[in-house]
């Protein structure tokens, strides 16, 4: 079994602390690591993919496929809206690893990738159904920023979608999307729909868990053409 990494001193009232949606990408990729997924079956177009997390929050996920280098020879980018999010998941990689390649950049959602750039990109999302989202705080030292990373909108799908639908301009050809959905999303409905608009993709079940009182499940969104 892969060590989990550490958290320390996380600022738990801006940040969204680790949970089971977490733990459940660690899960998936200690069984990528263990199946020599990427290891076997690297069809990157450079020797140094690149890997990004969007909405790292802790920084755990990224911090625990670098630390294990689950995908060789990455450049780890983890990117969040949330200034305390980038400074926790900072100090998370570093308490951890000494990686070097490794940064982080506030972005919201996808808006500062180069198009066609991601190798592997992973997405833990607001996913929780709320018939109210709040705007995005004017201030850092917000509490509004811990909301923002559970609430997604009436279906919980309203920040999952915008990634959805920027995953074809984003991702590399061959290039990998995992992104985690809650039952409440209804997601055999929202694959089904992705892939009917998106010809040049091929979507999978990678893992799926039921949490509590509720069931997640990560999909595997692979760009096969241009």
């Amino acid at each position: 079994m892969l060590a989990t990494p550490l958290t320390k001193n996380l600022d738990i009232d801006h940040v969204y602390e680790p949970a089971e949606d977490t733990f459940l990408f660690l899960d998936l990729f200690e069984s990528l690591h263990n199946s020599s997924f990427y290891k076997d079956k690297r069809n990157f177009n450079n020797d140094c993919p690149l890997v990004v997390e969007i909405g790292s929050g802790s920084g755990l996920i990224t911090t625990f496929i670098s630390q294990h280098r689950i995908i060789p020879n990455a450049f780890h980018i983890a990117t969040d809206i949330n200034l305390i999010a980038l400074e926790n998941t900072t100090k998370t990689y570093k308490d951890n690893t000494s990686y070097p390649v490794f940064d982080v950049l506030r972005s919201n959602l996808t808006d500062a990738i180069i198009p066609g750039s991601i190798d592997v990109l992973f997405f833990n999302p607001p996913y929780v159904p709320s018939e109210h989202v709040p705007p995005l705080p004017s201030i850092d030292d917000d509490s509004v920023w811990l909301d923002l990373a559970l609430i997604g909108g009436d279906d919980g799908m309203l920040i999952t979608r915008k990634v959805l639908s920027s995953l074809n301009r984003i991702l590399a050809v061959s290039g990998h999307a995992y992104i985690l959905f809650c039952a409440r999303n209804n997601h055999p409905k929202v694959i089904e729909k992705f892939k009917e608009e998106n010809l040049n993709f091929s979507v999978e079940l990678t893992i799926q868990r039921k949490c509590g009182w509720e069931e997640l499940a990560i999909y595997r969104f692979t760009k096969t053409k241009e």
